[in-house]
């Protein structure tokens, strides 16, 4: 009777970001401090938007969740990536197919939601009048829903090739979480789907979200130099300068890492790319967004002012 190749390996090796020993310490200490800060970043930000009246508007609406999928985001690589400085290198097949699972289910809904907040910004500059009947509760929902469902279909679509894969002998795979090209590096069957799947899928979800993107700005930027005043012309593009940061921060590694075939690329530059939209650009977020903002900024102070009114920073 013929056995089921994907259960011969029980469990994988991680090699993490680096085998030299003298740096496991340092780089704990350093991506425990990101990890507290992105979490208490995101959790501030989610706080922040749903106690303070003002920012109840669209574009609060899809950063906060934006916030929300940042914070999960982070969390499937984070716990692990620290247990693996202190020498617990291994992971689980169900752990690292669950991993990989929500990794893909997050990345996707992130540019899902940044295209989302592209068409806010894009409806918000170029038809102001309109704003308010265009972006209504509902379709605010509907587009997050949408960023939801299309981060769960991609990643239905790559975890299920990856289930049908056999992994023999060779189990170390070369990354710090189980990213879907460095997994295929150690399946011992035919991956040249799966190459294709990610490539395909992949592809799809990142050029059509950047492709929208880029047009969503193109308007913009044509209806801002419509515009007659110089002030009138920097308010309409500070509102914007935060969420394209963001956008600059997010796909140029991961274009970099998730739009090529896995044998074309080099493994340590994926890893180094991969810390920026895995682990840095959740954290940086929230701080780009409450520093640009004055929204943000002003909502922030008025908290202050009532807790200190009430006495909660009395010492």
């Amino acid at each position: 009777m013929a056995v089921d190749n994907s259960t011969m390996v029980t469990e994988f090796i991680l090699v993490g970001l680096t085998d030299r020993l003298e740096l496991q310490l340092p780089l704990f200490v350093i991506f425990l401090v990101i990890y507290v800060l992105t979490l208490a970043g995101n959790l501030g930000m989610i706080v922040l938007i749903r106690i303070n009246p003002q920012l109840h508007t669209p574009m609060y609406f899809f950063l906060h969740n934006l916030s929300v999928v940042d914070l999960c985001y982070s969390s499937v690589f984070f716990p692990k990536l620290l247990m693996n400085f202190m020498q617990s290198k291994t992971i689980s097949y169900a752990g690292c197919i669950t991993q990989h699972c929500f990794f893909v289910v997050f990345v996707s809904t992130e540019g899902f939601l940044l295209a989302a907040m592209a068409y806010d910004r894009y409806v918000a500059v170029c038809n102001p009048l309109l704003y308010t009947a265009l972006m209504t509760k509902r379709v605010c929902i509907q587009l997050v829903v949408g960023s939801y469902l299309g981060g769960i279909l991609n990643s239905f679509t790559h975890t299920s090739g990856l289930l049908r894969l056999s992994f023999c002998t060779h189990r170390t795979i070369n990354h710090f979480f189980c990213d879907t090209p460095a997994v295929l590096k150690v399946a011992c069957s035919d991956i040249h789907i799966n190459e294709l799947l990610l490539v395909t899928f992949s592809g799809i979800v990142a050029l059509s979200t950047l492709l929208f993107i880029i047009i969503s700005y193109l308007c913009i930027i044509s209806s801002v130099l419509k515009i007659q005043s110089s002030e009138g012309k920097i308010k309409a593009f500070s509102t914007c300068a935060s969420h394209l940061t963001v956008v600059t921060l997010f796909y140029g590694p991961v274009s970099l890492s998730h739009l090529q075939p896995s044998s074309m690329y080099s493994q340590e530059q994926e890893k180094v790319s991969a810390v920026f939209y895995t682990l840095l650009v959740p954290m940086l977020n929230p701080l780009i967004y409450s520093l640009r903002n004055k929204e943000v900024k002003d909502a922030v102070k008025n908290m202050i002012s009532r807790n200190r009114g009430r006495g909660v920073f009395h010492m």
